[in-house]
């Protein structure tokens, strides 16, 4: 089927396709706002800027359109007919940067989750939300695992250096007494 707008009106169509603040995105904010959680939006001094930043859990979710990064499992992501190799090329560099990022954040010890368009429809979104809610506490308590692993390995390293140095200085006082 051949494409019924003008290229004037198909580039006006989709340069007003939103990145931010998508419905999307505001359905689960709310849900999770509702449910108790603060968070940070679109925080871009992370790698991909992500939709939604949980510091206390130490997790990123992406809300991701089927279309634009390829949910190849989604049965409402269809490849346009027309223009077909750059709709190709272009939903596949999504999906490497998308990767990319999360490889990186993955790096800096931050949790992705991924929030597909399709996860959001009113038949499972209760069940797609409570299964977030149910990572994020996850999360949570492997973070604050780690982090208390953290600190303890820092108190033994300080300890065991304050005692080293103890026994230098003893036995620099030894020393001293001997001669």
């Amino acid at each position: 089927m051949a494409d019924k707008m003008t290229d004037e009106q198909r580039h006006r169509c989709m340069s007003s396709v939103r990145s931010k603040g998508t419905k999307p995105e505001m359905k689960v904010r709310t849900a999770l706002h509702s449910r108790g959680f603060r968070f940070r939006t679109n925080v871009k001094k992370l790698p991909g800027t992500p939709d939604i930043v949980l510091a206390k859990y130490r997790t990123v979710i992406f809300i991701n359109g089927c279309f634009w990064h390829g949910h190849g499992r989604c049965q409402e992501f269809r490849m346009p007919k027309s223009n077909i190799k750059f709709w190709e090329e272009k939903i596949h560099n999504n999906q490497k940067r998308d990767a990319a990022n999360n490889a990186q954040l993955e790096e800096m010890q931050w949790n992705v989750i991924t929030v597909w368009e399709c996860e959001l429809r009113s038949k499972v979104f209760e069940s797609t939300i409570e299964h977030l809610v149910s990572e994020l506490y996850a999360n949570m308590f492997e973070w604050e695992k780690l982090t208390t692993e953290r600190k303890n390995h820092r108190k033994l390293y300080h300890a065991d250096k304050k005692s080293k140095k103890e026994i230098a200085n003893h036995k620099e006082e030894i020393h001293d007494t001997r001669e």
